[in-house]
């Protein structure tokens, strides 16, 4: 894949990262010569492999609430998706200033090592929905619990604070996960088909926030052109059905499934772009902006999916369905959205992207048979 320098010479004995056979490297001295047109086009790192955005700058750029107001019908879910974007700008300011170190006080009943701006998040997300007396209910990634907040509110709100938490140190991209269910059917019972909305933060060298409304998904960025808030930079994302970019999770159930493994010499060999970082977020996000891509994590017996259902698979599933993309469960090939969500640590395996990949990934695998 492309980025990945391999340590060995030419006439040395090489193995395969996949498979686990062994080749010989040739010998540069015996390379075949090519035409400058051919080297190009084979060339990693070539333009047509490294999927530059095309977006074009536009004489103005619509702000959040007058996006929400055309958008989003219901006026309660309005207030509290504007609710959910004032925690994500809170969290961006934070994450700027704060140092990524070991938290005082572990808390997590999961066993986590939980770090200070873990922590900080989940707080922010927390004092965030007690200000909303629409939210009923708020669950977070960080506790095995729903916990009731306005007796009478008219939404449920389950949320990751800060997903990435093993590579916030790098300072790579890391985000915040959120799916808003109806007080009707409240999280646990209902499906991740059953929310009223799904947004996702990314922090990078930008904040940008991913949204289901009425009409199809929307990308805003936080402070951009010098304006204090939200600007729409992109509408109505569409995933493709097609896909050259992939995410490979969970590389050592390979090693439990040949079909993992065979599936993932297809996307090498067949010269697709690896775009993976080990974040969640990110890694599905670049769905979004590339309009293509597929994140995979299967389970296995040894390297179990650790995938949480409600704080991530079903948000990221609502959000990428409805930009015309697909899912599985990666048990029985169905849409992730049709799991019914049975405890609130629940986890799950997990398929996602444009739908010809996630129909390969079952294929290969033999899921849905």
């Amino acid at each position: 894949p492309r980025g990945v320098r391999s340590l060995a010479k030419p006439g040395m004995l090489a193995v395969s990262l996949i498979s686990g056979s062994a080749y010989t490297l040739p010998s540069r001295a015996r390379a075949p010569r090519m035409d400058a047109a051919v080297a190009k086009d084979a060339a990693f790192g070539a333009s047509h492999t490294s999927f530059y955005t095309d977006a074009v700058a536009k004489d103005s750029y619509e702000t959040l609430g007058e996006v929400l107001e055309a958008k989003c019908a219901d006026p309660e879910l309005r207030s509290v998706l504007g609710t959910m974007f004032d925690g994500c700008g809170t969290i961006t300011e934070a994450l700027r200033k704060e140092l990524v170190t070991v938290a005082e006080k572990q808390e997590s009943v999961f066993g986590d090592v939980q770090l200070g701006v873990d922590v900080l998040a989940d707080d922010l997300m927390w004092d965030i929905c007690k200000t909303e007396p629409l939210i009923k209910e708020g669950a977070s990634e960080e506790e095995p619990e729903v916990r009731e907040m306005h007796a009478d509110g008219k939404f449920c709100v389950c949320w990751d604070p800060l997903d990435g938490s093993s590579i916030v140190d790098n300072n790579w991209a890391v985000g915040t996960i959120l799916g808003i269910w109806g007080a009707e059917t409240g999280i646990l019972g209902a499906t991740g088909r059953d929310q009223k909305a799904s947004l996702v933060a990314l922090y990078g060298p930008r904040t940008t926030v991913f949204v289901t409304l009425d009409d199809g998904v929307y990308e805003f960025t936080y402070g951009a052109n010098g304006v204090d808030g939200w600007l729409c930079s992109r509408d109505r994302i569409q995933i493709s059905q097609e896909s050259k970019i992939f995410a490979p999770a969970n590389m050592r159930a390979a090693q439990d499934l040949p079909n993992y493994a065979k599936l993932i010499d297809y996307w090498m060999t067949n010269k697709y772009t690896l775009r993976y970082s080990g974040g969640l977020v990110p890694d599905i996000c670049q769905q979004f902006t590339k309009r293509q891509g597929v994140f995979a994590n299967p389970t296995s017996e040894s390297s179990p999916a650790k995938l949480r259902l409600a704080f991530e698979a079903a948000p990221f599933g609502l959000l990428v369905e409805k930009a015309g993309g697909k899912t599985s469960d990666g048990v029985s090939g169905a849409s992730i959205l049709d799991t019914k969500i049975t405890g609130i640590d629940q986890r799950t395996p997990l398929c996602i992207g444009s739908a010809s990949e996630v129909d390969r990934f079952n294929l290969v695998l033999g899921l849905g048979k």
